[in-house]
């Protein structure tokens, strides 16, 4: 079984892009905080390359950037290559499954509105935004 659960933030903007064949592919890297400290009193913290396809990769290129806050569920890929000098290399990514976005999203006029995740293969194309219950058509 190859599973990883993580929940950190994103370092950088996620960069958004597409393969030649037209698939929605997001690149970004997160930071996730160990539980424990070192003896003088410091917080460990360990980043981590994540992958996401698809719609999925649409939204997070839409709706993320730096110093949002996520939830990671994914696996490991190991990626072996050479670098310009000729030295073997090996990286482990995550190639997210789902994702949800954790942090609230400010609304134009100062006020934060709730944000629903969507996961990975869910029939929905675009994020939803609840504002409050009277939008509510029951």
């Amino acid at each position: 079984m190859n599973k990883v659960y993580l929940i950190g933030n994103l370092t950088r903007d996620p960069e958004l892009s597409e393969t030649p064949n037209g698939i929605s592919l997001c690149r970004f890297s997160i930071a996730v905080n160990r539980n424990y400290s070192t003896s003088d009193g410091e917080r460990q913290t360990d980043f981590f390359n994540i992958t996401v396809w698809r719609t999925q990769a649409e939204n997070c290129g839409r709706y993320l950037k730096k110093g949002s806050k996520v939830a990671i569920v994914g696996s490991l890929q190991n990626r072996n290559y050479e670098d310009k000098d000729g030295n073997k290399r090996s990286v482990i990514d995550i190639v997210a499954n789902e994702v949800e976005f954790l942090s609230s999203k400010a609304s134009g006029d100062g006020q934060e509105e709730e944000m629903r995740p969507i996961k990975s293969g869910s029939k929905k194309a675009e994020l939803e935004m609840m504002a409050d219950d009277d939008q509510l058509p029951f």
